[in-house]
Formats: C-alpha cells, structure tokens, sequence
C-alpha cells in the first residue's frame, strides 16, 4: 500500500515584532500611494498565514473545467532530507494574468512519487489544494522515502499531467557517504540575457544545486525582454514596472518561472534556495530601504516579497513568512561528508555604513554593534559547528566573505555591502570557525556576478597567516551580460588581493565535488547570454585537501 506524504497545512505562528509597522502602512497606505488597499489588507493578513475556512472558504474549482493547462511554471523540489523531500509546483493556465487565470478558488491536485520515470514503481501518492492565499502553489513534504535514493515526480489537475521532476533524498544521517557532487548558481537577472547557464546546468550530473540569491529582480522588464531582444514574442506592460505589491512579485516570478532553461534545471535537481536583495529591493538592509523610503513602507513591501518568494520556491511550512519575517536560515547534512549551513545575509543585518558607497574600513563599518547576520544567526551558525562531525562544513551564502581591496593603495576601498563593511562581524565568525575546530570550511557566495576563488586567511593583510578555508563565487547566470574573461580591474584585483586565486568575469556556475580526502571547484563558463545557444566549458579547476585548507590548481 502506498503512503500518503503529508500536505503542507498553513501554519499558526506567533505575533510577528513587525506587525504594529504593517498596521501603520495599512493606515495610511492611500496617502503614501505605495500600495492598494487591497494589497495592504493583504499585508497584514499574513500574520495568520491561513486560507479561509468553512462558509467563508474559497469555492472548489471542477478540475475538468480546467482547459488550458495548468502546469505553465513547471515543478521543482528541494531540500532533500534522508526520508523525505518537497515536491512543488504552481497552478497557472494563464502565469501572466494576476491570478494565473484560476481566478479565487482552490484546486485539488493529485501527486505521486515513484522509483522509475514511467511511474511503474510508485512509492507514495497523495492530493493536496492548491490555494489561491498561496497563489495556486503546492508544497508536499513527501515522507518515509528511502535515504540516498533517486526519485521521479509529477501533478495531475483534471486531464493535465506536469512534466516529470527527478529528485533525490540525503543519505542517513552521519552514514560514511564517500562523495557526492553539488552545484552552485546565483543572480538571473532577465532583462540581461538568456539563461544558457541552466541550460547546460540541466544536463549535469549533481546531488543538488544551491541557489544563492537573486532569483528574482525588481527591476522593470521591457515588451523585447531587454538584452532578450525577442522578435517572436511581446511581453505584458505588467512587468515594465518595478516591483513593490504581493501581486508584482507574483507576476515577476511568472515570467522568469516561464523560462525553459530554468525549468529544465528546476526538473532535473532539488534546489537549496535562500534569498539576497534583489528577491525584494537592491541593496536593503534589514528593514531599511535603499530609497530611504519608511520602514512602514518597506516592511509592507518585504512582507509581499517574501510571501511571493516563499510561494514559488521548494521550501517547508517552517519558512512559511510571517508578514515581513521568515526563518530562511538552515542546516542540512550530506550523511557525515557534509555539514551545509545556508545563511540569510539581507533580513538582520544592520544598515551598511558610509552610506552603502565603497570606503576604506573605518570607526563607522568597524562599530562591534555591527553585524551582517543578526545575533540569533550568528549564535546558531557558530552552535552548529561546535556540535558538527562532518568532514566538510560548507556555508551557502550571499556576500563575499574574504577581503576583497578595490585599490592599491592605502587605506583601500572595500564593499561596504559585503562581509568586508562588517568585519567585527566577519572576525566573530572566523574566530568561531577556529574556536570549533573546523578544518575543512568551504563558503560558497553569489552577488557579485564574477567567479572568484579564495584563501580565507586568518590575517588577510598578512599573507603568509595561517589559512582557515576557503571561498569560492559561482558568477551569475544571467546579470551584467556576457561579461569579460579579464574585466578593466582585473589586474588591480588581483594584485591587491594576494589570496585571490581566481577571478573570471563571465557567466556560468561552480561544480564542486566533495570527496573524504580532498573538494574540487570547477568554473564552468558559457560562451555569452545575449543569444540563445551559448556552449559551456570548465574554465578553471581548483583543489583543496582535507585536513590542509588553501587552493591548488587541479
């Protein structure tokens, strides 16, 4: 008899520190002109996160009346654990309609996990509503599935069948796993070219794929796609506006869901997905804007965003957000090869000093109050690593961790967006890394649209300092465009930054395979964006040896 995985149930929590700001921008949203009314009242429903009940519940749509077909944004799963892992998907007959053309009511839909792709063997079968609260979207938590195994997946509404998913689940916990292989993407910027990165990301051989920020841009997408150039099609004037309501982030996740390579790579690997600024609005910091419009304002914008990133990602009820709030922090375990910690760099940090503009480290960034991750992360972060056993402890995150000098001369210039803006912070982390004993540290980074490789040095102004670990960025899959193998200030870079081992400007994504004796980091790099059909090559290899951090040449 086949198991029923259970269906994700909207969860209760608790009084969110936020909502008496929503409250205020409900209260005077129609003199700001920042958000309808109706978007505002939607704001502040979110502190229960529940679907109407009983008389007042959404109606149930006849799935048969269904004639268009429902399955426009593909399906995806994610975070795999040893017994179980999330199967998503998203109704939408009509993804660039404001309610994907299923109007207000909810849709049962039937799902199945099986062993083998023509679904001979299935495992486990269940139904879940699609609720339009949630856009139409579904998060099954499939249960009692086998460790360390292949699966396939796939929806059924009416007389419409998704295309088929392939998953996997972790190994056992602390099993003696001897391998396994990752990838690493970030920054898809649409506007900026096609994603040939996920396309070729597709046909890779990995466990999973981390996705480490910048799924989503803000920014307004003109009728052409921008750098897309299209002649073959025309997109709606609903995406050439920024995006600041519940039902723009809907939309905008419509359109680049409705890309074929990114949900060809989606189909063919769970994803461990968290967020960096542009899923809400460049460059935020916590709860302060980079407009310097009011935190009443953009609280009420980041509870939109984080609604429509929470909706169309593989993710749990436990990151379900709580109006502008949401536990994206987590650790996941690869048997005992691997200890991933994936960080959430936007929603606690404090405001970037020298407002936001590069700066040479100073009284104001160097402040010890300061931090990038809050002091609950930054406590469970260093926590884990006190009680991890794993052979490699690696942390997904957003920005670049190792100092990175813009100028040769001194005082340089450094990001005051990234861990460089926030050092005090930076040091308490790399002095928990010592302090647990962690001998194989690996950080992987998105955000800065190039693929750097780093040393991460105890004294990065002393090269010869003893090396913790080290730092790899993935590039980006699609934003700034084709870029440049040596972009303008790649000698300076290089030069100023002496444990810098790599820097490459063009667009791709990591493969790293981690193994109980040694990593290795592959660049692999697509030939342009700005035109459909780009080739890939690996551009650059490094390898880092357990129990001996830094970089070598593979």
């Amino acid at each position: 008899m086949a198991l029923t995985g259970r269906r994700i149930a909207p969860s209760e929590h608790a009084f969110s520190p936020h909502d008496d700001v929503l409250r205020t921008a409900a209260q005077h949203v129609a003199r700001r002109r920042f958000l309808t009314v109706t978007a505002a009242a939607a704001m502040l429903a979110f502190t229960t996160n529940r679907p109407a009940r009983g008389v007042t519940a959404a109606p149930e749509r006849d799935a048969t009346r269904i004639s268009a077909d429902p399955f426009t944004l593909g399906v995806a799963s994610g975070d795999p654990l040893p017994e179980s892992v999330l199967i998503w998907t998203r109704l939408a007959p009509e993804p660039f309609a404001a309610d994907g053309g299923l109007g207000q009511e909810r849709v049962v839909v039937d799902w199945e996990v099986a062993t083998d792709e023509r679904f001979v063997r299935v495992e486990q079968r269940g139904a879940a509503t699609a609720h339009p609260e949630y856009a139409h979207s579904l998060h099954v938590d499939v249960k009692g599935l086998k460790p360390d195994s292949r699966y396939y997946y796939r929806f059924r509404v009416g007389a419409w069948i998704s295309p088929t998913g392939r998953t996997r689940t972790a190994p056992a916990a602390g099993s003696d796993t001897s391998g396994m292989r990752l990838a690493a993407v970030a920054c898809q910027a649409y506007q900026d070219g096609y994603y040939t990165a996920h396309r070729h990301l597709a046909q890779e051989d990995v466990d999973v794929v981390f996705h480490l920020g910048d799924y989503l841009y803000e920014y307004a997408v003109d009728s052409a796609g921008g750098a897309r150039r299209y002649t073959d099609r025309t997109l709606p004037d609903v995406f050439n506006r920024e995006t600041t309501t519940l039902a723009d982030y809907r939309l905008r996740y419509a359109l680049y869901k409705s890309d074929p390579d990114l949900m060809a790579a989606h189909a063919q690997h769970p994803f461990l997905v968290t967020w960096d600024d542009h899923e809400t609005e460049n460059n935020y910091a916590g709860a302060a804007a980079e407009n310097g419009s009011s935190p009443e304002q953009f609280l009420a914008r980041r509870a939109a965003a984080y609604r429509a990133y929470w909706e169309n990602q593989p993710l749990r009820a436990e990151q379900l957000p709580q109006g502008p709030d949401a536990r994206l922090y987590r650790r996941l375990a690869w048997g005992s090869l691997a200890q991933f910690d994936i960080l959430d760099t936007r929603q606690y940090r404090s405001d970037q000093a020298y407002k936001d503009q590069p700066h040479a480290p100073g009284t104001e960034s160097d402040d010890p109050a300061r931090t990038l991750t809050g002091a609950a992360q930054e406590r469970w972060l260093l926590d884990g690593w006190r009680a991890s056993s794993a052979v490699w402890n690696v942390m997904p995150q957003q920005v670049c961790f190792a100092q990175r000098k813009f100028d040769l001369t001194a005082p340089a210039r450094v990001s005051m967006d990234a861990w460089d803006g926030y050092r005090a912070s930076r040091e308490r982390v790399m002095a928990g890394a010592k302090a647990a004993g962690i001998d194989n540290w690996m950080v992987l980074t998105g955000d800065v649209h190039v693929g750097y490789a780093f040393d991460l040095k105890d004294d990065f102004d002393d090269p010869g300092s003893r090396t913790l670990g080290t730092e790899f960025t993935c590039t980006s899959v699609a934003s700034g465009g084709d870029g440049a193998q040596k972009p303008t200030n790649w000698d300076t870079y290089m030069k100023a930054n002496p444990h810098m081992k790599h820097y490459d400007g063009r667009r791709g994504y990591i493969r790293v395979e981690l193994g109980r004796d040694k990593a290795q980091v592959d660049f692999r790099t697509v030939s342009g964006i700005t035109k459909p059909g780009g080739t890939i090559s690996t551009t650059a290899s490094f390898v880092t040896e357990a129990g001996s951090p830094g970089l070598k040449s593979a």
